[in-house]
Formats: structure tokens, sequence, C-alpha cells
């Protein structure tokens, strides 16, 4: 391993502010449930990947089983959407696709109380950031963890984690469909 690298995976390692979690790639295909973990290898989150089949519903669940949020499907004429919900059903963020995109996909959060995101960056290759304007959210890459089909997020302190952990999946589900 270089030592650039080694000096980029330390800094990554120290990072008291922020959080890391494992996500699995296409885990929506996969069908069963799924956990979410952090960078320790404690399950945090479970995905119930047999909603979405079933209901056109994705949940993310605690540890005691209880709905903290839930992703919907949206197709609508100019763009295709996913509907990031609380527990209760109200929507909490809207992760929009942009079609017609040269180079790229394009993709923009709506948050319902708060302000927009912009996602920039490789998003078929999980490389890419999650930014309020000129402010780093949330950063995905594959080079935090070598487990394969897996790619992390890391998530700066003070964001909502379960909304961007549910935001990135819907991110994955339109990038790989």
């Amino acid at each position: 391993m270089s030592r650039r690298r080694a000096r980029r995976e330390e800094r990554h390692a120290d990072a008291g502010d922020t959080n890391r979690y494992m996500m699995r790639e296409k885990l929506v295909s996969i069908g069963d449930d799924f956990w979410i973990e952090n960078a320790q290898g404690d399950k945090i989150y479970k995905v119930d990947g047999k909603a979405l089949r079933v209901r056109d519903t994705l949940k993310f669940k605690d540890r005691s089983g209880n709905t903290l949020v839930q992703i919907q499907e949206r197709k609508v004429r100019v763009k295709d959407s996913m509907e990031v919900e609380d527990a209760s059903g109200h929507q909490v963020a809207m992760v929009k696709k942009a079609l017609i995109s040269p180079v790229r996909d394009r993709f923009t959060v709506k948050i319902k109380e708060g302000p927009d995101l912009e996602v920039k960056g490789n998003i078929v290759n999980h490389e890419y950031a999650i930014v309020e304007g000129r402010d780093k959210v949330a950063e995905v890459s594959k080079k935090w963890f070598r487990v394969r089909d897996a790619y992390g997020v890391e998530i700066e302190t003070g964001q909502d984690d379960i909304i961007i952990l549910a935001v990135t999946v819907c991110i994955d589900q339109m990038a790989h469909d």
C-alpha cells in the first residue's frame, strides 16, 4: 500500500466528526433482509429487502424492529424519483434523477425540512459526495472496505444518518436499474 493511501486511510480512521457505514451494492436486488453495519462491524440498521418486491416499499428498521424510514419508488413524466418517508408515511426527502444528462447521471435530493442537496462524482462506481452548496454532507466510497460488492458511506456530524443512508440506497437503485 502506498504511503499516500495509508495516510488517507489513517485520516479517515481517526475522523471523529463522521460516522461511517458499510453498505452492500444493489442490496435491493438481494430480496432478503440486510443489515447496515458501522465501521466496527456492528449491525446498526436492518433493511427489509423483501418489502420492495411485495409492497413497492423498502423499510429501514432499528435493532428492535421499529421502522425508522421507508423508500417509495415514484415514476413521473420528466424524472424518475424515489421518496423517503418517515415511519408515519410523511415525506422527508425526495431523490430525483435527471433522465437527460450528457455525461453522467445527475441526482438532486429535496429535503422536506432542510436544504436541497446535490450528488457529485462517479455514481456508478460508488465514488461520490452528497453536498449542500460547497459543504460536504456525506461521502460514498468503495475504498474504505475490502469486502466485495460493498461500499462505505461516511456522514458528517449533524446530519440525519438514516435519511442519508436511505438516500444512498435510492441513488444506488436508480443508478443501477
